[in-house]
């Protein structure tokens, strides 16, 4: 039985096309890629088929030596589909890395973090002091949870001292979601306060707001860190968290006040009010999207 490379060898001879073409065709057939791909579909492609099928092979090595000008970022590859012999171009390893970046920053936002936060990682947070055990194991607990369970799962209020990687902690977990397509807002709480009253001069405090509270997981690093104002705890901090508790979307908090002690925080408005019970209100929200978890170990800050 005749080889479907000599069989295509022979319908290039026998039809009349111009002397160049004819000429070209007959190199294609050489092709390593397309002499493996004869040999794979041997049994399926017949001299019909193979008729049919020359511009396809013609188009495949034309592309394999023109990528950059053919289809940048594309590798073609011979495909055997509906009786066909057809190019299919799937993306390179660059291109599927270039991409995989941009879903990653896409995915992985931040209002006010430093450049190199998304750079943290789990595994290394774990070779860190024993006081960062109980953290970690409910980090990945968390991450597992979400990922694979239908229901609620509310987030972490990581607390402790200054300096012991709450953020760090919060930034990794933030990667390891990113890194199974769940976006994640990390937001450095103290300097957005500001933000949102100086959203007030432009009349785009409902906008923010809305786009803060709908995301699927919310990181508000470092609350408690200043006081605030009856307007930023009731009508913003107030109103996200309420949204998302209804909605149930996991929110994670940060901050070096233990969740008793952020009470009494906000209790205190930056006049020097006392106004418990709207502390209370917030804080039920807070327990309700989150549990709390307590680091300990020394300032990593400040070591060498």
């Amino acid at each position: 039985m005749e080889k479907l490379s000599q069989s295509l060898s022979r319908i290039i001879k026998d039809r009349k096309w111009q002397d160049q073409y004819q000429d070209l065709l007959a190199q294609a057939v050489k092709d390593p890629d397309v002499q493996q791909f004869l040999q794979e579909h041997q049994a399926q492609v017949n001299e019909a088929i193979l008729q049919q099928g020359l511009d396809a092979i013609y188009e495949f090595v034309q592309a394999k030596k023109h990528m950059n000008a053919f289809a940048a970022g594309y590798q073609p590859r011979l495909i055997f589909k509906n009786r066909a012999i057809q190019v299919s171009y799937e993306p390179d390893q660059e291109l599927i890395a270039h991409k995989e970046q941009q879903r990653f920053e896409q995915n992985f936002m931040t209002i006010d973090m430093s450049s190199d936060i998304k750079q943290a990682d789990l595994t290394a947070f774990a070779q860190g002091a024993s006081g960062r055990q109980n953290a970690l194991a409910a980090a990945y607990r968390f991450v597992i949870d979400y990922t694979t369970k239908p229901q609620f799962t509310p987030g972490l209020y990581l607390s402790g001292d200054f300096g012991i990687g709450k953020t760090y902690l919060l930034a990794a977990i933030a990667k390891e979601l990113v890194q199974n397509q769940v976006a994640v807002l990390l937001i450095h709480f103290p300097t957005f306060t500001v933000q949102m009253k100086n959203a007030i001069h432009d009349n785009s405090v409902l906008s923010r707001i809305d786009q803060i509270k709908t995301v699927p997981i919310l990181m508000l690093d470092d609350i408690g860190a200043d006081s605030l104002s009856s307007w930023i705890r009731d009508e913003v901090l107030g109103v996200i968290l309420q949204y998302r508790m209804q909605e149930q979307l996991p929110t994670f908090f940060s901050s070096n006040f233990a969740m008793k002690d952020l009470e009494k925080h906000l209790t205190i408005n930056q006049r020097g009010d006392q106004e418990p019970i709207k502390a209370a209100r917030i804080m039920e929200r807070v327990r309700y999207l989150s549990h709390e978890v307590i680091l300990s170990g020394p300032n990593r800050r400040f070591e060498k």
